[in-house]
């Protein structure tokens, strides 16, 4: 393909008469100002981050690719304005190329040009992380697009590494120019001190993907934002995790999304989330957590076969996802009545040249198989575990998620007993006698029948107690070696003992000793006792450092009760750490909901409960203006914890995506009777 001599203005297509308005949104965290832009086969998000660290990002969800540039630290903080964007598609021989142009200024210092990086998503993220891009750069020297240099311009462009047609971004200048200058493109405004005014130019010439033009129903929540963000998220051939860093398919995201957003979704987008994790699987019946697809494929094949190819490559290092998809699809084909109503057509129904029903049914005999080592003997080394030489394999999937354990609490004490239960559930309705033989439904009713004593062992092998003396102590020294009150958490404590799951078992089958959120999955797909329910949820929602509620939500772990080690490991900048996520505050705002549907709650288990989920509200209502966020961190300043955006100032270790799918589900959660957002 030959590089296209584009003007300077590229043109784009004229929308047609009476066509629908596209899909326009911003979202503006801390020093990110965030552009969202979809109509028909252009979808694009664009950032600009004002600060000492300037960046231009455009990521599409065609291909998972996108374009970005960097610049040199600035002495004076820099601040981008952020006009109209607009849609452009035009073609470069003979193939349409898709993107977007957007008006912009940019004041306070001369801006140093450090990198412009196009490609597939994965390798910007990498670049963003400093993490294994000069690597590529040395493996694969054509991933780097060289510049196109006039005064008043700067362009580049490439094709893909297999020749399709790849990627393009420009910066034209009004009132600066572009000039070289020690080996960097440097812009200089035209008068000192004044704004430079640019149009930004991006697109990619990577397969579009089809949006939903009917996504949700009437019951949805009436919450503009969310309900833009998951429309620029979702599309028939599969849902995005979440822009910038996830345009893509994620198996877990999907199911956790799929499972919370159900009641507010059209049915052909949940056929079509759950059909998207079915056409993905491995042969043996595993979720695949990640796809590599567009130029990301194409550089592992060269990588490890030598020859170019953009087949899509899956991840299945993650284990929480295989267990996660009996339960999910048992609530969309046996609980839901819309998908009871078209279960065995859907079923029948063939994605790859496959029946659907019988990607299922090789998903529910490997959680089946993978359960009978620990029915048969119920020891910590007979749990679902970390695979070989993978530090990550659930939700928590930075390299301290779990506290460095390999027996993760919710795959084991939630996940296997939710999902041996579905299998269970899909036998009785009589769903799988067109998929299986005999003897394999006699293999999934012996692992559905040892469901119980799933539950029932495996908790047992990850509770920690602590008396009052020993808790109270810990929350002590925590609180001050970071630096935050201990009085309100230390009342709440009370003289009572402490008991609560280990967010995970080390190697030796030891607890970590690490109060964490993901008890909220047992709450949504589990019915625990009314005493343990009782003692779980106190001890989750007391006030931070002794629980994990602050004034801006609930955090997902707290390392209070481990040892000073562990403490720093889970601080505050951490990705897993004491931060807030909105999609954990969501399954445990479903979870109180579901529980407070019981009729075998004492009345005054039955009042903790509705006092924890006045409270989980309260953090939720405080956090609004971070509602889409992926996650959020805090600073604690007089007494009280206020938001921060993750990443948005580069004080944490990774950043947040704006628009993140599963922090989409409370368009599906309205608050409860008596409390209000508003």
């Amino acid at each position: 393909m030959g590089l296209a001599v584009l003007p300077a203005a590229w043109a784009g297509q004229a929308p047609e008469q009476g066509a629908k308005a596209p899909l326009q949104f911003r979202i503006t965290e801390g020093g990110i100002e965030n552009a969202f832009f979809q109509s028909g086969d252009v979808a694009a998000h664009l950032l600009l981050n004002s600060g000492d660290k300037p960046r231009i990002l455009v990521a599409f969800p065609a291909g998972d690719s996108g374009a970005g540039i960097w610049f040199e630290p600035t002495v004076t903080r820099v601040r981008w304005t952020l006009g109209p964007v607009t849609g452009q598609t035009y073609t470069v021989d003979g193939h349409p190329w898709h993107g977007i142009a957007a008006q912009a200024s940019v004041t306070g210092d001369t801006l140093v040009i450090k990198d412009a990086v196009l490609g597939s998503i994965r390798v910007l993220r990498d670049y963003q992380l400093g993490q294994g891009y000069a690597e590529q750069v040395a493996a694969t020297p054509k991933i780097v697009a060289q510049p196109e240099l006039t005064e008043r311009s700067v362009r580049w462009q490439r094709p893909r590494l297999d020749g399709a047609p790849g990627y393009a971004m420009a910066l034209t200048a009004k009132d600066g120019r572009f000039v070289r200058e020690d080996g960097h493109i440097v812009l200089h405004p035209d008068h000192a001190g004044e704004a430079v005014h640019l149009r930004i130019e991006a697109s990619t010439g990577e397969t579009p993907l089809t949006p939903f033009t009917h996504l949700l129903n009437d019951n949805a929540q009436n919450d503009k934002r969310s309900r833009d963000a998951l429309q620029f998220l979702s599309y028939r051939e599969k849902f995005l995790a979440g822009s910038w860093r996830f345009d893509t398919y994620f198996g877990r995201d999907t199911l956790m999304s799929l499972r919370l957003l159900m009641p507010v979704l059209q049915p052909a987008a949940v056929d079509a989330g759950i059909g998207s994790v079915l056409a993905r699987l491995s042969s043996d019946g595993q979720v695949a957590h990640e796809e590599g697809i567009g130029e990301f494929a194409v550089l592992q094949h060269l990588k490890e076969q030598g020859k170019p190819s953009a087949d899509p490559i899956y991840d299945y290092v993650m284990v929480d996802d295989d267990y996660m998809l009996p339960p999910v699809a048992a609530a969309w084909l046996l609980d839901d009545p819309r998908g009871r109503e078209g279960a065995r057509a859907f079923l029948s129904g063939k994605l790859n040249g496959q029946r659907q029903g019988d990607a299922l049914v090789r998903n529910l005999l490997f959680v089946a198989g993978s359960s009978e080592a620990f029915a048969r003997k119920p020891v910590y080394a007979n749990l679902i575990s970390l695979k070989p030489n993978a530090p990550v394999g659930q939700w928590r999937d930075s390299n301290e998620g779990i506290g460095r354990g390999r027996y993760p609490y919710d795959v084991n004490a939630v996940w296997m007993p939710a999902a041996l239960r579905a299998i269970g559930q899909f036998l009785d309705a009589g769903l799988l006698t067109d998929y299986t033989t005999p003897a394999q439904r006699e293999r999934l009713r012996a692992a559905a029948n040892s469901a119980g004593e799933w539950e029932q062992h495996a908790s047992a092998l990850f509770s920690v107690q602590l008396n009052n003396e020993q808790a109270a102590q810990q929350v002590r020294d925590y609180a001050t070696q970071i630096g935050v009150s201990d009085a309100s958490a230390l009342k709440a404590l009370g003289d009572s003992a402490l008991e609560f799951p280990a967010i995970s078992l080390d190697a030796q089958g030891h607890p970590i000793p690490v109060l964490h959120s993901d008890e909220g999955f047992r709450l949504l797909f589990g019915r625990p006792d009314a005493a343990v329910l009782d003692r779980r949820v106190s001890s989750l929602m007391r006030p931070f450092p002794a629980g994990l509620m602050t004034d801006v939500g609930m955090v997902v772990a707290n390392p209070a009760y481990a040892g000073k080690d562990v403490w720093p490991r889970f601080g505050n900048s951490a990705y897993h750490g004491t931060v807030v996520w909105a999609w954990q505050q969501a399954i445990m705002a479903a979870g109180l909901k579901r529980q407070l549907a019981r009729d075998d709650l004492a009345a005054t288990t039955r009042t903790h409960v509705e006092a924890a989920q006045t409270e989980l509200w309260k953090g939720i209502c405080a956090a609004g203006s971070m509602r889409t966020s992926e996650l959020w961190s805090w600073s604690y300043v007089n007494g009280h914890y206020r938001i921060e955006p993750f990443g948005a100032e580069g004080a944490h270790e990774d950043e947040s995506n704006a628009a993140q799918l599963w922090s989409t589900v409370f368009l599906a959660l309205p608050p409860p009777a008596g409390q209000s957002c508003r």
